[in-house]
């Protein structure tokens, strides 16, 4: 893609608890020692994120947040699957473009 065409969004995007939640999941995969054993860890983790992201997907047509719920489950998912960094960088880009956007500042 053309520099000029790129959206200059994407570079500006971080994600501020990513420091401190790999720190955390370091820890408990060293305190159960599941850095030991990747597949199993890899296992939990998609079971945990999947579980998450099907109760969100409920609570869309159920009473509940799943606003809250789905990118929390994505969150879970993306600390190893790249498809869920990637569904949660996309989201994030998007809210962003979203806040930015003129009709957004004059409504709200």
């Amino acid at each position: 893609m053309r520099p000029e065409l790129q959206d200059p969004v994407e570079e500006e995007v971080a994600f501020p608890g990513s420091v401190h939640l790999r720190r955390w999941q370091q820890f408990l995969t060293s305190r159960f020692g599941l850095d030991r054993m990747p597949v199993v860890r890899k296992v939990i983790i998609a079971v945990i994120g999947f579980t998450v992201l099907l109760l969100g997907a409920v609570m869309v047509v159920l009473p509940g947040p799943a606003v809250i719920i789905i990118p929390i489950g994505l969150a879970i998912l993306a600390s190893e699957f790249a498809w869920a960094r990637r569904i949660l960088r996309r989201g994030s880009l998007f809210v962003t473009r979203v806040r930015r956007h003129r009709w957004w500042r004059r409504n709200h």
